[in-house]
């Protein structure tokens, strides 16, 4: 079950940094993506997803 839950956890990060790298942000002050654990990933990307139009391209309805 561990093994399990730790590939999600690592394929859901992995999701969010090519999210992030799609905004074309790299770090969070001097940390690289791959050094945030999921949750300042997620936090990062909620962040800039509340800050973003929704019809900017990313997502929208096209």
């Amino acid at each position: 079950m561990g093994n399990v839950l730790r590939k999600a956890v690592e394929d859901r990060r992995k999701k969010l940094i090519d999210k992030l790298i799609a905004f074309k942000i790299y770090k969070k002050g001097d940390k690289h993506l791959f050094e945030l654990s999921l949750t300042e990933l997620e936090n990062e990307y909620r962040s800039l997803r509340s800050h973003c139009h929704p019809h900017n391209g990313f997502g929208s309805i096209k």
